[in-house]
């Protein structure tokens, strides 16, 4: 890797790390229609949260990336669930001011890698955190989080990497979220349980505006 390249791989992750310790809690949301996620975003942004993560899994989705991107504009835009490098692409013209991955297979790993803004890729195992390492990664999904391992493995885990930054993601609750967010080698993490499906299909934003809320707290007490 040439000096301007890990230079600019340095940036990219220090850019990582910086966005994933402001968001503290990350709304993993999928979205069926665009006023749909507009209300969404609104919701998390009165409960006080400052990031959302919008995932590739609906048709309404890389559409929605640039609505949410023009009409609330103070959220930071992720795009997850990105498993190709041509998802990748596309979000990033929908304005996306980060993506992330479930997981990440050398190729999509490789493009992720050559971007300049903040990526968090996926992994499950060691060994596939040391292949992120190799790549200039040291910020990481640990999904499914609960699923691995829980808090175990993220102890475990800390051990050989050090240095590695973990948003574990996947099965955390409001009332586990804390438990997450005090282990050392965690910046942020992912969850859904503010966006509720139920909610969402009912229209109960306010709902999720308290959620949103809730969260915020336990990001304040974290701090």
């Amino acid at each position: 890797m040439s000096a301007s390249n890990t230079a600019s791989a340095v940036a990219r992750q220090q850019a990582t790390r910086a966005l994933l310790r402001k968001a503290g809690i990350l709304p993993v949301v999928t979205v069926e229609n665009i006023p749909q996620a507009v209300a969404i975003a609104a919701a998390l942004v009165r409960g006080g949260l400052s990031a959302i993560e919008v995932t590739l899994r609906s048709a309404a989705a890389m559409e929605a990336l640039g609505v949410i991107k023009r009409e609330v504009p103070e959220l930071l835009l992720g795009a997850g669930t990105v498993t190709t490098p041509e998802q990748a692409r596309l979000a990033v013209d929908q304005g996306a001011d980060f993506l992330v991955t479930p997981g990440t297979p050398a190729a999509l790993g490789e493009a992720l890698a050559a971007l300049a803004l903040p990526v968090v890729p996926g992994a499950a195992t060691a060994s596939e955190i040391i292949a992120l390492m190799h790549l200039g990664f040291d910020a990481v999904k640990l999904f499914p989080a609960t699923a691995v391992g829980g808090i175990n493995m993220i102890k475990s885990l800390a051990g050989p990497f050090p240095g590695l930054a973990l948003c574990p993601t996947g099965g955390i609750t409001e009332a586990t979220a804390m438990d997450f967010l005090q282990q050392p080698n965690v910046l942020c993490i992912g969850g859904s349980w503010m966006v509720a499906a139920d909610w969402i299909k009912a229209g109960q934003f306010d709902a999720v505006e308290a959620s949103a809320r809730r969260a915020a707290e336990l990001i304040a007490a974290r701090r």
